[in-house]
Formats: C-alpha cells, structure tokens, sequence
C-alpha cells in the first residue's frame, strides 16, 4: 500500500480508502466490522463516511455508517490508526430530515460537526468536506451548465472558510475539502483562502472512473497546480465495471437492481462502454476491478481512491488493484474506447 500527503496538508491517506455509505444498508455492522478490519491488516488507513449515509438516504438509516464506524473505532482502539473523513449534506440533496433548513451557515455546520462527532465516538474529524455545493450546480447525468438568474450564486463562501477556521482552531476538525463541486467553486475557495489567509481546501470528492472522466476537463489540473487532491469516488461505476452485470445475474441484492433511483450507471452507452473495458482487462490477464481500479490509482490528480464494497470477497479483489500494473498498450486500449465513447456516465 502506497501512502501520500493529502494536498497542502500533513494529513497522510492510503492510497485506497475504504468508502462506507453501504454500511446501514446492504451491509449491517458485523460483515462491516469484519471488512474494515481486513481492509486496516492490510494498509488501508483511510475511511470516508458522511452524516446523510448509509445510500440511498432516508431517515430511517441516516447516520448509520458514521456509527457502524464510530463504533468499529471504539471498540478495537482504531481511532489513532486511521484518517477519517466525513460530510455536511448540502441543501441540493433535499433531506430536510437531517436538518432544517439544510444550509452551510455556521449554526448548521457546527451542528452537523458535532452530530457527526457523536456518531463517529470521536473528538476530532480529520477531513470535513461539504458534501455537495449551496448553489444551483451539474447534478448527476447533467452534462452543461444551467443558469437560473435568481440563484444566489455567491453563496457564503467566505463565512464557510471562517467556520472552518474555528472548527481547526477548536481543534474539532484538521482540515476541510469540498465534494461534488466545480472548477468554479473550487477556484472561489482557493482564491477567498489565500486573499483573507483562512485555511484552504485539502481534497476534492468527486466521482471518477473508466464511465466519467469528466473530472479531466477542468478540474485536473486545478488538482495538480493548485495542490488539492482528488478522492475519487465510485471507482467501480455502482459495480458496472467489476464485470458482475455483464458476466452472470449479480442478484436483487446487487445495488443497481436493488435501487432504482441510482441510474446514473444502468444506462445503455454506460453498459456498451463497460463490455469494452471488461474485454480489455480478459485480453490482458486482469479482472475487470483491477483494470478499473488501477486505472484511478496511476492518475496524477488522484489523492486516494474511495472503493465502495458489501463483502469480503470484493474487497480483496479491489486491494489487489495496488498490485496491478497497466502497461502502454493497456492504456492506449482504455483511450480507443474513450475516444469512441467519451464519459457515458456524467
């Protein structure tokens, strides 16, 4: 396992993250306990959560990931082994249940930091992302920009960044990222930082994977000259680039079957494009996981990549994605089925 220093900071993540917004949902916390301690005997030190997890959120499992691993922190005394990181949920989600109004104001966020403080049985959160940004923005599947006139696109940036600086100083928070968000906001951020010398973002959560390369347009290389790592999420498309949709019946239980609502991967160019790099990884002696996931794992941009997994059995077939090396002929395969269908999963 290969470790790095996350953007500016002195926080050192793992090169892949264990993500936990299915624990509470298809995975309870027994087999959740079971996979993070596998995932921590070998090198994974970093576990991203979020206060509105486990997915797809509700109220009944709100916060249930948080505890499941608050819980896995408290009784095996992990706490000072790992780097967590979890999420205030933005008002674009719409689950007023968490909170209302559902806002980043400082009341909202230093109540939504200490719910999750109390969930997670800790008294500091290493990173603190805003899970997706105040304004109107590209939502899942929308590829352009909609302008509405009557957004309040100036948002509060600035009072974000300066709650974000008590929360350091309270010594409740080491450092802040933001999650979903755009070339725009991140620049905003970054430039409000250094102009009124607050603290600046560390990390940027947004998804990537052999499906979505959007993240290359703009923000990659923000990423690299501005120092602000990619935690890149959904590695595996939901699944659809592990191979289980294309080589046999997953089951009910699989999450794009089981859930509906997730389409953003179950659309007809996404399962086209995924045949082909499936095809790629048989033609070269790797599963289709580890095509995928080591694809992620040599990008430049990339801080840490965020695997999402329900049992054992899939998480050892991800970490030994760090194994996998993609040779030039790999790679060009990858980019000839890119060039033919570019991004089918924005």
């Amino acid at each position: 396992m290969k470790y790095k220093k996350l953007g500016k900071s002195s926080i050192s993540v793992s090169e892949i993250c264990l993500g936990t917004m299915t624990f509470g949902e298809q995975t309870g916390q027994k087999e959740a306990h079971e996979i993070m301690d596998y995932a921590l005997e070998h090198g994974v030190t970093f576990y991203d959560t979020a206060e509105m997890y486990s997915v797809p959120g509700r109220a009944e499992t709100q916060g249930s990931s948080e505890r499941i691993l608050g819980r896995w922190m408290k009784d095996g005394g992990h706490r000072s082994k790992v780097v967590v990181a979890t999420k205030i949920t933005g008002p674009s989600t719409g689950l007023s249940y968490i909170r209302n109004p559902l806002n980043f104001r400082p009341e909202q966020i230093q109540e939504a930091v200490e719910g999750s403080l109390r969930r997670l049985q800790t008294d500091y959160i290493d990173i603190y992302q805003l899970h997706w940004p105040e304004r109107k923005t590209n939502t899942f599947g929308r590829r352009g920009f909609i302008y509405d006139p009557a957004d309040p696109w100036e948002d509060n940036f600035l009072e974000v960044l300066e709650q974000m600086s008590q929360l350091i100083q309270q010594g409740k928070i080491r450092a802040f990222g933001v999650s979903n968000e755009t070339p725009w906001g991140l620049m905003h951020f970054l430039k409000l930082s250094e102009v009124h010398g607050k603290p600046r973002p560390v990390s940027i959560q947004n998804p990537y994977n052999l499906l979505n390369r959007t993240f290359e347009i703009g923000l990659a290389e923000i990423a690299i000259r501005e120092s602000v790592d990619l935690l890149a999420y959904s590695p595996l498309a939901f699944g659809l680039l592990s191979g289980k949709y294309h080589e046999g019946d997953p089951g009910p239980e699989a999450r794009l079957n089981k859930f509906s609502v997730l389409s953003r991967y179950n659309s007809s160019q996404a399962r086209e494009a995924a045949a082909r790099y499936i095809d790629i990884a048989h033609r070269f002696g790797l599963t289709p996981a580890q095509l995928s996931l080591a694809f992620v794992n040599t990008r430049p941009f990339v801080g840490s990549n965020i695997i999402g997994v329900t049992s054992l059995e899939q998480l050892k077939e991800n970490l030994s994605s760090t194994e996998s090396v993609l040779n030039s002929d790999i790679l060009e395969a990858i980019e000839e089925v890119h060039r033919v269908i570019p991004d089918p999963a924005p």
